[in-house]
C-alpha cells in the first residue's frame, strides 16, 4: 500500500524515461565546467561525464513554460550545429518560430540596415560556443538567451540554462520536438500531442 502511494506521488517526467535514455540526452563529455558541475549526476571510469536526467527534466519543464510566454515573432532559434538543422527546421515548421539552421550573420539583431534585421526578445541557441555570436548581439541588445548546455559549456551570458547532450542528433531532435509540442499545447494551437504533424523520429537528423 505504501509503494503505490509512493508511485503515485512520483513526479510526472514531460517525457518517459526510457525514451530520454534512448536519445542519449544525459550523455555528456569527457570536459566539464564549474557552470555545469550541478547538473551533473557522474563521472564514468573513462571520464565522460554524465548529466542528471531528473534535473534535465526540470529545466525541460522550465524551459517550455518559458518560451510559452513569448509570442512566435518574438523568438529566435540559433543552431550552427549540422547534428540540429532538421530539428530545428521542423519546430519552424511546427511552430512557426524563426530560426537559423546554420551560422549566424553577425548583425542579423543589431544592425538596422541590414535586410535580415531582425527584432526579437528571446534567443534560444543550440551551443553557446557555436553560436556565440548571437548570444553577443543578444546582449548588446538587451534579449534574453537561453541556450541548451552540455558538459563542456561554460554558459556564460545565458539566463536559462538547459542542460543536455547537445552534440547528438537524437537528443536534440527530442528537445525540439518536447519543445514545440509544449508551446503549441500552451498557445492552444493543439490540444495534444495527437494532432502533431511530426513525430520524434521527424526531427531526427538522418546519419
Amino acid at each position: 500500500m505504501a509503494e503505490d502511494k509512493k508511485t503515485e506521488n512520483k513526479p510526472e517526467t514531460i517525457v518517459p524515461h526510457d525514451v530520454y535514455l534512448k536519445s542519449g540526452i544525459h550523455i555528456g563529455t569527457k570536459f566539464k565546467t564549474k557552470a555545469m558541475s550541478k547538473f551533473i549526476y557522474k563521472t564514468r571510469p573513462d571520464g565522460l561525464s554524465v548529466l542528471n536526467l531528473q534535473k534535465i527534466d526540470e529545466r525541460l519543464k522550465v524551459a517550455s513554460e518559458f518560451i510559452s510566454q513569448y509570442e512566435i515573432e518574438d523568438i529566435l532559434v540559433v543552431c550552427r550545429r549540422e547534428n540540429g538543422w532538421k530539428a530545428v527546421k521542423n519546430f519552424n515548421k511546427l511552430t512557426g518560430i524563426d530560426v537559423f539552421a546554420k551560422r549566424y550573420p553577425p548583425g542579423v539583431l543589431t544592425n538596422i540596415e541590414l535586410e535580415t534585421f531582425m527584432e526579437k526578445k528571446l534567443v534560444i541557441v543550440v551551443d553557446e560556443w557555436a553560436d556565440r555570436n548571437a548570444i553577443r548581439d543578444a546582449i548588446k541588445m538587451g534579449i534574453v538567451v537561453m541556450g541548451l548546455c552540455d558538459t563542456n559549456n561554460h554558459a556564460n551570458n545565458i539566463d536559462l540554462v538547459l542542460p543536455c547532450n547537445n552534440k547528438g542528433h537524437k537528443s536534440l531532435g527530442l528537445i525540439f520536438y518536447v519543445l514545440a509540442r509544449e508551446f503549441m499545447k500552451k498557445k492552444g494551437i493543439i490540444k495534444n500531442e495527437d494532432e502533431m504533424s511530426l513525430k520524434i523520429e521527424d526531427f531526427v537528423a538522418d546519419q
